[in-house]
């Protein structure tokens, strides 16, 4: 593992928490469907949020892993 500036290490974090987040409102999104059906608005909303958090989650788990080259000049 390459060592990660803090930019990344804040990527990282933030991936996690969409990957989690995105795990409990999957959950939300299941409870809804058993309780109301999937015809009520709410239950598209929770599903569209569910593929925004684990999009958010990729992307920003690429970031966190991407070996980026030192840019400050003088610096060889």
């Amino acid at each position: 593992m390459n060592n990660r500036k803090i930019g990344q290490k804040i990527s990282w974090a933030f991936a996690l928490f969409c990957y989690l987040f995105s795990a409990v409102t999957a959950a939300y999104a299941v409870y809804w469907d058993m309780e109301y059906g999937t015809q009520h608005p709410i239950f598209a909303s929770l599903i569209a949020s569910v593929i925004f958090l684990i999009g958010c989650g990729v992307v920003l788990h690429v970031i966190a892993n991407a070996n980026l080259p030192n840019l400050k000049p003088g610096s060889d």
